[in-house]
């Protein structure tokens, strides 16, 4: 039989195997030779107390052959020549599970991605980091996988909605992540791994007769009688299909701006903004596991932070142990930057996002400034987008070029000092001391020293000169929403274009995004299979 339990154990115990299975025999009361073994169900860490406890949630085999566990297998289909063909704009997570479902439906995808493989996509990261040079159709936010790419690869959503976290999770491992994010309480793959999973994903579109082809720029929307028949590119190449799912992620600001050339409704919304704030890893340790060396069986310690200033959100986001500051900018003369792990989370430094929610009055109370508000005296639905793109540009003003960032000392930073010096640090780039209170909005600024004085009181030690703070971190959301209907998925006024995850502004990560992706295919089925 198969009996489940949860354990509480040590991480050395833990990683062991056999005590697992001596702690299970005692649980159910039956000799440890009729456990023929287990399967982790669900793991998490409790570092409430001083000692870091494990709690192991299992399925036990008791009295029977142990079977290894089954994973999906997708059932997909040469649709090489499908009489449907629909177009994928964008190969971040919410395009290629996108794409995989279409291949199982029985449609062919024809996938356009305006950046370049994986592979090739390294070579333009490098030079940015090295020469300050960018490629605005390659790098971290554009390429193959998208910005999740070099994301950490964190798979931890609380949409479970929007669709089926396990069937996502799952599918990576078919196409190679570890078994342990089927268990783990916050998984995660590794910047480190994720370009061979989504180059087996692309190879697998390919051998199923789904086109995918790089360096494909979307430029244009053809329309007729309100519904969308095609895509132009670029390089004036036609992409004609059944539907267009538009999943551009959150930086594609040309495709926002083409949509509202067209009369095609957008709308702006609510996002945040702040920056990237990074710690030695081994300060967090000690923090968050109340020792003075983390135990090596245990993960490099991570944490979440909220607080209000004023009835105002202050929250981190993207939060990476053991990773890496990278500049994500998308354009010459705009500063951006994002954080990324590998797998084995080995780098001495911990980095967050700490971003403040911005609202759409926040905006309007910028000024009437040119693109923010329209003659008429509505908000321009770029207005965010705009708002967003004046904070990198002063970013990089402040940081002096090259994509080097404006940074201080996080004390500094809340007396509103320039650092005079600043720490060893994770940014490749560099970095230059300067006063963050004149790069960032005001009220960013006085929401972020506040709240940094109170996450020092909730981290004993959290708050310190040895901390970095680094700006702007300002893409944790798209500023614009595309609208859809609630029921159907499609664009209210164009049919046939189903506006898509992230950079719609439906959903955020890499599940989330996923699933949106396979949501939006389920839409499109349903209406081929009525025609």
């Amino acid at each position: 039989m198969q009996q489940q339990c949860t354990l509480k154990l040590l991480p050395a115990e833990a990683a062991s195997a056999s005590i697992v299975q001596q702690y299970a025999a005692s649980h159910f009361s039956v000799p440890v030779s009729s456990i023929s073994g287990y399967h982790i169900l669900k793991q998490s860490i409790d570092a409430r107390s001083r000692q870091p406890w494990i709690l192991l949630t299992i399925r036990v085999f008791i009295n029977e052959p142990f079977v290894e566990r089954s994973h999906l297998q997708l059932a997909l289909q040469d649709v090489s020549k499908a009489p449907h063909k629909v177009i994928v704009v964008g190969a971040g997570p919410a395009g290629l599970f996108a794409a995989l479902k279409l291949i199982e439906a029985g449609i062919q995808p024809i996938l356009l991605e305006r950046g370049k493989d994986v592979r090739s996509r390294r070579r333009d990261l490098a030079q940015l980091n090295k020469e300050g040079i960018i490629n605005p159709e390659s790098n971290y936010c554009f390429g193959e996988g998208g910005a999740g790419t070099y994301s950490d690869g964190k798979l931890y959503t609380r949409s479970t909605k929007r669709g089926d976290v396990n069937r996502i999770l799952n599918i990576l491992v078919q196409f190679g992540a570890e078994d342990k994010i089927l268990y783990d309480a916050h998984p995660h793959v590794g910047t480190n791994k994720l370009p061979q999973i989504i180059t087996a994903m692309r190879e697998k579109i390919v051998d199923c007769g789904g086109v995918f082809l790089f360096e494909k720029k979307v430029t244009d929307l053809i329309l007729h009688d309100n519904s969308i028949t095609a895509v132009k590119t670029a390089d004036g190449d036609r992409f004609d299909g059944a539907a267009v799912i538009l999943a551009t992620g959150h930086s594609a600001r040309d495709i926002f701006i083409l949509l509202h050339e067209k009369n095609i409704l957008i709308e702006a919304k609510p996002f945040a903004l702040g920056v990237r704030i990074e710690h030695p890893q081994q300060l967090i340790d000690s923090i968050q596991y109340h020792c003075n060396t983390r135990d090596a069986l245990l993960p490099p310690a991570s944490y979440s932070l909220v607080q209000q200033v004023d009835e105002r959100g202050v929250f981190s986001f993207c939060m990476c142990p053991g990773g890496i500051i990278a500049p994500a900018a998308t354009s010459a003369g705009e500063l951006v930057v994002n954080g990324w792990s590998p797998s084995k989370r080995n780098n001495p430094f911990a980095n967050s996002g700490m971003v403040v929610s911005v609202e759409l009055q926040d905006i309007a109370a910028a000024g009437n400034k040119k693109g923010m508000i329209s003659k008429n005296g509505l908000q321009n639905p770029l207005s965010g987008m705009y708002f967003q793109q004046a904070v990198e540009k002063k970013a990089f003003e402040y940081g002096g070029g090259k994509f080097v960032a404006p940074a201080q000392r996080m004390a500094d930073f809340v007396d509103q000092k320039v650092s005079a010096s600043l720490p060893d640090n994770s940014y490749l780039p560099g970095l230059n001391a300067a006063p963050l209170n004149e790069v960032l909005p005001g009220f960013v600024h006085y929401a972020l020293k506040n709240a940094f004085r109170e996450f020092g009181k909730k981290m004993k030690g959290y708050f310190t000169n040895e901390a970095v703070v680094v700006a702007t971190e300002s893409r944790t959301s798209s500023p614009v929403r595309i609208p859809r209907d609630p029921e159907t998925l499609q664009h209210p006024q164009v049919s046939g274009l189903y506006p898509c995850a992230e950079g719609a502004g439906y959903a955020g990560g890499i599940v989330s995004a996923a699933m949106d992706g396979e949501r939006v295919v389920d839409e499109i089925v349903k209406v081929l299979n009525k025609n």
